[in-house]
């Protein structure tokens, strides 16, 4: 199976970043994104209220090969799922969007839209807008998606489409764009919605996205885009799977102060396991925008033994979940115990929310989970 895992115009900017840095295809001016009313757009928290969650509906059997039709299944029952919370929308290429209706079919209680825009493969995460908001203003930041910087690797897919997707989608659904000083992806931001960004190096800081960038210049491009104040900088693992160690795989925030940590189970390569071990130990050390320490919730893994799930690919993360409104939408992967306890912890995390437990297993195999296959977009904030 080759499966390859994986305001009116808005100013915006990071003038303090040399142009040479930027690259000729990214933005040439850069300044603090902010509302019409001077207010500064900031990523918020994925537990904050959502209008809906986009989706994209996987286009190419040249990455899934005769997986295709499953993975699609699971796409659909992902999208179901949500449905019963907030609004889906479905992206689609125009031949594909009879398809993707159909399969989606009926019984959605907060509806299933397919809109036709061309799209390659399912990570909307990582190729869609990231959204960013104001009193009384939104807008998606678009992270000049290049495939992972994979061109040229064995993890090589088809992208121009995803990479054009986040424009399109903004236009048609009239939100302006912004676009980032640097490239990268939606699973490598992970925010608490009060000013703190949590992100790893190798995803990042890398020549296969921002080459000639140092750490500070990505920092400076990402405090401007998306209104943070303090990153917070994991090492992750370059070159080991497609994404370079996203951190909607490694840490989560579950409210301002609190972090959910995936902790490899048992049969997971030793090199997860040493990004696990470093990762706690400099989150230990941490302090968020405010000044408070991290408290800690670890999430462990299931049991590589006892899982569906089979291939060096397959992502048995239970961190990879989404939250919607009124829910947590995670992983089973058949080992009964940890799936139960992966359960337990997340419902106690997020108390207000129902977790609902579900076999992804067609798209684990391809490197990702529930959470690099959706992006919600927020609410707008009322005007004081």
């Amino acid at each position: 199976m080759p499966v390859t895992t994986r305001r009116r115009l808005l100013r915006f900017g990071a003038a303090a970043l040399p142009l040479v840095a930027l690259g000729a295809a990214l933005p040439t001016v850069a300044r603090a994104a902010t509302a019409p009313s001077g207010a500064t757009l900031r990523m918020p928290a994925e537990t904050d209220q959502h209008v809906r969650t986009f989706m994209a509906w996987p286009a190419l059997s040249s990455v899934w090969s005769s997986h295709l039709g499953a993975v699609r299944r699971d796409i659909a029952t992902v999208a179901h799922e949500i449905s019963r919370y907030e609004p889906v929308v479905m992206l689609a290429r125009p031949d594909q969007a009879a398809d993707a209706r159909y399969t989606c079919g009926s019984g959605a209680y907060y509806g299933i839209e397919v809109v036709e825009i061309a799209n390659d493969d399912l990570w909307i995460r990582d190729f869609g807008p990231t959204f960013v908001v104001a009193p009384g203003a939104v807008a998606g930041v678009d992270t000049n998606f290049n495939g992972w910087g994979k061109t040229g690797t064995s993890y090589a897919q088809p992208y121009a489409n995803d990479a054009a997707a986040a424009a399109t989608l903004l236009g048609q659904y009239g939100i302006d764009r912004v676009r980032a000083p640097f490239v990268g992806e939606g699973g490598s931001l992970e925010t608490d919605g009060a000013g703190t960004l949590l992100a790893t190096v190798s995803s990042l800081v890398n020549g296969n996205r921002n080459p000639g960038m140092s750490q500070d210049q990505v920092e400076q491009g990402m405090k401007s885009v998306l209104g943070v104040d303090k990153v917070i900088w994991v090492p992750g693992l370059a070159g080991q799977d497609i994404t370079d160690a996203h951190i909607d795989c490694l840490a989560r925030f579950t409210a301002p102060g609190q972090v959910i940590l995936d902790k490899p189970g048992p049969g997971v390569d030793s090199k997860w396991v040493a990004v696990y071990e470093e990762t706690r130990r400099i989150l230990q050390d941490a302090t968020d925008a405010q000044g408070r320490r991290l408290a800690i919730t670890e999430l462990p893994g299931p049991d590589r033994r006892y899982i569906r799930g089979r291939g060096n690919d397959f992502l048995s993360s239970y961190t990879n979940y989404y939250t919607a409104n009124g829910a947590v939408l995670v992983p089973q992967f058949g080992d009964g115990y940890a799936d139960g306890v992966a359960y337990a912890i997340l419902q106690a995390a997020y108390p207000g929310r129902n977790v609902v437990q579900l076999n992804i297993d067609n798209i684990a195999s391809g490197g990702g989970g529930i959470h690099c296959a959706t992006q919600s977009q927020p609410v707008v904030p009322p005007v004081a």
